[in-house]
């Protein structure tokens, strides 16, 4: 019972962020242009595709902490082993998160508009680096798990 709930409530979660998604996309791309004359374009929509991907964002980052103590403290009751290593995969999460902000550039950017110099600051620059070498860091070790698993049920036979 409580499965066939929970795979409702996720596929209907999924579902309306997604028609969501395709229509704030749809008006973002189709809504035309602030000033056709201006050197560069700017979508009259693109303070609503950044709040929305702000909202997915910060939803996704509160619900991840929240789950992920949840599960601990459940974990903690009756297996401890399992607990630790939940708590470990979010303490190297944050490692990772700290390491590539570390490693990112804060170097101003040249050629922006007066509106976008409010986040060429050192931060936002670290951040948004920091963002993109997580991905990058996260789909390699997709990847890696992936191929691990095939290789060991192949060695299993």
């Amino acid at each position: 019972m409580a499965v066939t709930k929970i795979r409702k409530i996720s596929s209907w979660t999924l579902l309306i962020v997604a028609i969501v998604s395709l229509i704030v996309l749809g008006m973002f791309y189709a809504g035309g242009i602030v000033d056709p004359a201006a050197e560069m374009k700017e979508p009259i929509y693109t303070g609503l595709l950044i709040n929305w991907t702000s909202v997915l964002f910060f939803v996704t980052i509160i619900s991840t902490i929240f789950f992920a103590l949840w599960q601990f403290i459940t974990l903690l009751k009756t297996d401890a082993k399992s607990a630790i290593t939940s708590l470990v995969v979010v303490v190297v999460f944050a490692a990772i998160l700290f390491i590539t902000y570390s490693m990112g550039d804060a170097t101003p950017l040249k050629g922006l508009n007066a509106d976008s110099q409010t986040y060429n600051t050192p931060l936002w620059l670290k951040v948004t680096d920091m963002w993109i070498q997580s991905t990058i860091v996260l789909m390699v070790l997709i990847v890696a798990a992936v191929v691990w698993s095939s290789v060991k049920r192949m060695l299993n036979r």
